[in-house]
């Protein structure tokens, strides 16, 4: 057999089906470098994490602003600095008022925005999260369903439009002084429904393109868009909260719209539309190298087979060859690892039927969907109640204002990003992500009582206990919603069919936001914090106790020689 080193291929080649921004380059490049040659495959599976990445950040970005205006929409006032047309009336008129003037207000609500100003306010306030929760929740299910079935580009960069315009008509309530609850119920609503379109959609890109191979750590540091998302709403929002707060929604949901716009004038969805598929062909090629020479797999790009080297695997034995193009990344064993366990009838023997697609029942057959989850409903829980009262907590339990609480708000984010790449990392060096979760959920639950009850005897102590929180509650989350979402979606049970990633995707994440749901709601019920941390704890000890018969099983095969994950 032969073998020829990998290709380096011009960027000039034309792709009818791509994007029209990457026709634009692809034009441009002919003209003006027609010998600029790269390697296609690196370059386009970079430039498809970059928007990606870009993409979901955004989406976090518009889901954190109403965490930081919270603090304004209502709060003591009785601390609040006049307005400068008020304060000159009151010295003028002595307080009085007499002189025709604005007169100062003498309620105690005076700076709260209606109806926020009445005596429930915390429970309008968790009304808004639920609304947005709930229906992200429930549409997650259908956002999934539909994704397998358009085009990602469309569906993304659509999502990231509504979302955006949703976003910005929050904060024009100000602008138009709407007072009415339903207004804001409706626009949360509308919002969580368009949000539905970032996770199933990204993660079914990224996993179209990238391999089992270090998934782990690529989705670990990859999922710190959540975080960055958070901070960069965070740090918008809480520019603008004491000045106008309006202008805390309305940029980021400009932002959205501009990034959804580039997103679909670049994002290449599938790995075929610009011909770096990874063909049958070339599939058996290299592993038919491996089987009759013992050499390592030929290194050339994706797609390059000619008439020769198809000739040369077909002499490569029938048994070798139905293991080679049936075996599937994230399944439970390897191309040369058959044994005992191996099942006679599936991914082996039977030849995949990749044309159909998975059905929700199919979907939720799948071994450890439903574990996974279950835990990420309560897991989910504990996260999405800090990214929405955080800011709030930290303002009133200390005497920070609400510009210094969210900026302190944001070293859970940066606790997160670490918390999701070492788990990543762990679960890659170990194989065992079930393990990996429980570990960070047994060292999570005392830190979050830690935090209530010593977080506020000083800033340091408070950023400190927060970023080792955010670092444990954070990883089990991401790895979760990206690599185990993702392997379970390529699982050797569907015989090599891919097209389960998006379902997956949004059935896990899916019960996850009916928990990320229900914990604001509850965290705005409750009139006690310690109550409210005391949930958090048992959420994750559930979550941890769901995971413990995958980690049994994962436990019991620590001596077997076997390239498994999930079972």
């Amino acid at each position: 057999m032969r073998y020829r080193p990998q290709q380096q291929h011009r960027m000039s080649t034309t792709y009818p089906k791509a994007p029209i921004g990457i026709r634009v380059i692809s034009y441009l490049s002919a003209k003006l470098c027609p010998r600029w040659q790269i390697n296609r495959a690196l370059w386009f599976k970079c430039s498809v994490l970059g928007l990606t990445y870009l993409a979901y950040t955004c989406y976090h970005m518009t889901r954190k602003p109403l965490s930081v205006v919270k603090s304004v929409l209502h709060r003591n006032c009785s601390g609040v600095t006049l307005p400068p047309e008020f304060s000159n009336a009151a010295s003028t008129d002595g307080g009085g008022g007499g002189g025709g003037g604005p007169v100062p207000p003498n309620d105690s609500t005076w700076c709260d925005y209606p109806p926020f100003d009445a005596p429930d306010f915390n429970a309008l306030l968790g009304t808004l999260d639920s609304a947005f929760l709930f229906s992200y929740a429930i549409a997650m299910f259908a956002a999934g369903f539909v994704a397998e079935r358009v085009s990602l580009r469309y569906f993304l960069a659509l999502g990231m439009a509504l979302s955006g315009v949703f976003c910005y008509l929050f904060g024009m309530a100000k602008v138009y002084d709407v007072h009415t609850i339903w207004y804001f119920v409706f626009v949360q609503a509308m919002a969580g429904m368009f949000q539905t379109t970032g996770w199933p959609g990204v993660v079914t890109v990224v996993g179209r393109w990238f391999g089992k191979s270090k998934r782990g750590l690529i989705f670990g540091i990859w999922n710190s868009h959540t975080s960055i998302g958070n901070i960069l709403g965070v740090m918008i929002a809480a520019h603008y909260v004491e000045r106008d707060w309006s202008l805390s929604f309305i940029v980021p949901g400009f932002l959205m719209g501009v990034v959804g716009f580039v997103l679909f004038l670049f994002l290449v969805e599938r790995p075929d539309i610009v011909d770096c598929q990874e063909k049958v062909g070339d599939h058996r090629q290299r592993i038919g190298a491996n089987a009759v020479g013992g050499g390592p797999s030929s290194s050339r790009g994706w797609g390059e087979v000619d008439a020769a080297d198809v000739e040369d695997v077909a002499g490569v034995s029938t048994e070798q060859d139905n293991v080679s193009t049936r075996s599937l990344r994230g399944s439970y064993y390897s191309n040369s690892e058959i044994n005992e366990r191996t099942p006679i009838i599936g991914s082996i023997n039977r030849e995949p039927a990749r044309d159909r697609v998975i059905g929700f029942y199919d979907a939720l057959r799948i071994p450890g969907v439903l574990q996974f989850s279950f835990s990420l409903f309560f897991s989910k829980l504990v996260n999405y109640t800090f990214l929405f009262w955080l800011p709030f907590y930290i303002q009133s339990s200390s005497s920070m204002g609400p510009e210094l609480s969210a900026h302190v708000s944001t070293v859970f984010d940066i606790g997160g990003i670490i918390g999701a790449i070492a788990a990543g990392m762990m679960s890659d060096a170990s194989g065992k992500p079930a393990t990996t979760c429980t570990t960070m959920m047994v060292i999570a639950a005392p830190l979050l009582l830690v935090y209530r009850y010593w977080g506020n005897v000083s800033l340091p102590l408070n950023i400190l206990i927060l970023l080792l929180v955010g670092l444990v509650v954070n990883g089990p989350y991401a790895l979760i919603t990206t690599s185990v979402s993702a392997e379970l979606g390529q699982h050797s049970s569907l015989n090599g069919n891919d097209k389960a990633l998006a379902t997956v995707t949004a059935i896990i994440d899916g019960t996850g936001s009916v928990g990320a749901a229900i914990g604001p709601l509850l965290a705005g019920m409750f009139s006690d914090w310690d109550n409210v941390f005391y949930m958090l704890v048992t959420a994750d000890l559930l979550a941890l106790w769901l995971l413990m018969g995958i980690v049994r099983r994962e436990l019991s095969r620590r001596n077997a020689n076997l390239n498994v994950r999930i079972e």
